[in-house]
């Protein structure tokens, strides 16, 4: 319980990010989720980049994924989020280089603190490292780390970190085994 009254700071959303909202939000509809086709990845990448995001020329960010907050995204080079991912990032998320987000898996970095008379909203930022991935349809849910090398098995929720090289899966997500990568 200790852990989660230190994160439950009431938190309040300044008018910028309200007005920044507003402006991707409609910059999303018209100039980032039409253009469709793979090879106009590096225009999607322009549109995040000009709203903040620290992302590699080389990521792949299809246009169906839904991104609350461009400036909490960082995503590195060659990583991937699938479509229909939904990114509610109103705190920071990291996909680190090679990681793959598949299709309609959704990654949730705040929560509200349920021993809270207001129910406070708190942010706590996920990281997702080198080589990991997140396979269709999972949850990841506020303040997790996703270890290096990891596999989430489709339709995991993973509600703590996972140790790098594993392959996690179920409701909530346990060890399966260790990865191993054969050549």
């Amino acid at each position: 319980m200790e852990e989660i009254s230190m994160k439950s700071t009431r938190h309040k959303f300044s008018i910028t990010n309200k007005i920044g909202r507003v402006a991707w939000g409609i910059t999303y509809v018209i100039l980032f989720k039409p253009f469709k086709p793979r090879f106009l990845r590096k225009w999607r990448t322009f549109i995040l980049r000009l709203f903040g995001a620290k992302a590699s020329w080389n990521c792949n960010v299809s246009a169906s994924a839904r991104i609350w907050a461009p400036w909490n995204l960082e995503i590195g080079e060659f990583a991937t989020i699938g479509p229909y991912v939904d990114c509610y990032n109103q705190g920071f998320i990291t996909i680190e280089k090679n990681a793959t987000i598949s299709q309609k898996s959704y990654l949730c970095a705040s929560s509200h603190d349920y021993t809270s008379k207001y129910h406070n909203l708190y942010l706590d930022p996920i990281i997702i490292k080198e080589k990991a991935w997140v396979a269709a349809d999972s949850f990841i849910g506020p303040g997790v780390t996703i270890g290096e090398g990891v596999v989430v098995g489709a339709r995991a929720a993973v509600f703590k970190d996972v140790d790098p090289w594993t392959v996690v899966g179920g409701n909530p997500a346990k060890f399966i085994k260790k990865r191993e990568i054969l050549d």
